[in-house]
């Protein structure tokens, strides 16, 4: 099989990784698929696979060029049962398959049914259709206006391989009629390395894994966790999507450098809302900051948010900031710069100032809280500093952010 050869230089855009209707702008000014990582939909069931990179995940992460391959000869009735970040009401999916590795292996006649009473029960088909093998952007309206919170997609069969069956993409807009908090995500967790202790304080997201030292600091943003994590050796940036009930996340992990390469998988089940420790970790968003900050002399910050194409702070934000203030309040020599970053949609002119605007916003909160303004700096960089690759809503997310730089003892911050 040609899977890995076919899709080598496939890897190097993998997420390159929030709610609205089929004509909604994201605020990335971008289309918004529901069924996608971003939106925090959440794989509950996929089919027998190849593997790899050719995983049934690969469906939410909007991007065509790699995706799903079935077990070898498992060719028809491939089922997923995706849940929805919200109760949704589908209006049009989408489906690519140009990316297949082998003529007729594309999906060909596909069944969609929606539920909402859970993910085992109460399905009502809402949809179906037959696809065009090895074609990107097929589009359908879907038939029957029936809102849920949990979609199952079948895969019936392909255009006459006898091997494998496969599936690049897979994308769905509509309304989104429900709003609900992200799920308490403080607990221990057994993972795929080793145990993780997470505490959750607000937007803020702090914690430790019992492999190599694992440190992680970051925030929550809509249905997504983003954060940085660090061990001995190596650190980088990752994004998590936790199941509705809070038992369950995927997700996705870079290292520093690399972050437009091929991502990790990083999956875990929660076994104890009991956070636990670590022996090399601090316990909180503050004294994890500090402690970054002192090693460093950066901290990456998630978890502060804004209002759409806005400097308007959220007021979910306001712990994490709160934990800054408290931060320079506890060490009085601490002098930072606060740099805003944004993604790359918009003009460059646009977003420099956008970024500045919101780096200000969080000087002036914390001016407020009783920081002498002589000891902060707001600057902003736009979108001319990325973390990770701007193609994906996924890749997006990383790069809007917030930054801490320590400023050396002595060094004259005017604002």
């Amino acid at each position: 099989m040609n899977h890995l050869k076919a899709t080598v230089a496939a890897l190097f855009a993998v997420f390159l990784f929030v709610s609205g209707n089929v004509a909604q702008a994201t605020a990335e000014g971008t289309e918004q698929s529901l069924l996608s990582f971003s939106s925090g939909a959440f794989v509950i069931q996929k089919p027998a696979e190849y593997g790899g990179i050719w995983s049934g995940f690969w469906l939410l992460d909007e991007n065509p060029k790699i995706g799903w391959a079935s077990a070898k000869g498992k060719i028809e009735n491939n089922i997923w049962v995706i849940e929805l970040a919200e109760k949704t009401l589908l209006k049009l999916v989408e489906f690519d398959t140009a990316g297949i590795d082998g003529k007729g292996r594309g999906a060909k006649d596909v069944v969609l049914e929606i539920s909402d009473e859970g993910l085992d029960k109460g399905y009502q088909k809402i949809a179906e259709f037959t696809l065009a093998d090895a074609v990107d952007g097929q589009r359908f309206p879907v038939a029957s206006a029936v809102p849920g919170r949990w979609l199952k997609l079948t895969v019936k069969n392909n255009h006459g391989a006898k091997d494998y069956t496969e599936l690049m993409d897979f994308r769905g807009y509509g309304d989104q009629l429900t709003k609900t908090s992200f799920p308490e995500a403080s607990g221990t967790y057994a993972t795929n390395f080793n145990d993780f202790h997470l505490r959750q304080q607000g937007t803020a997201v702090t914690g430790c894994y019992e492999y190599k030292d694992g440190l992680l600091n970051g925030g929550i943003e809509g249905r997504i966790l983003k954060f940085t994590w660090q061990e001995r050796e190596r650190k980088g940036p990752a994004i998590f999507i936790f199941s509705q009930d809070g038992k369950q996340f995927f997700g996705v992990y870079w290292l520093e450098g690399n972050e437009k390469n091929a991502g990790g998988i990083w999956t875990g089940n929660r076994k104890s809302a009991a956070i636990g420790s670590c022996p090399h970790w601090s316990g909180g968003a503050q004294e994890q900051m500090s402690k970054e900050l002192q090693s460093s002399g950066r901290v990456r910050l998630y978890g502060i948010n804004f209002d759409v194409d806005s400097a308007v702070l959220r007021s979910e934000s306001i712990p994490t900031l709160d934990k800054i203030a408290g931060m320079l309040k506890a060490d009085g020599g601490l002098r930072l710069t606060i740099e805003g970053h944004t993604d790359s949609s918009g003009t460059g002119e646009r977003n420099q100032v956008l970024s500045l605007k919101r780096a200000e916003s969080v000087r002036s909160y914390l001016v407020a809280a009783g920081i002498v303004g002589d000891r902060l700096k707001a600057e902003g960089f736009g979108s001319s500093k990325p973390v990770s690759a701007n193609t994906t809503a996924l890749g997006k997310a990383q790069n809007r952010r917030v930054e801490l730089v320590k400023q050396d003892e002595g060094t004259s911050i005017n604002k």
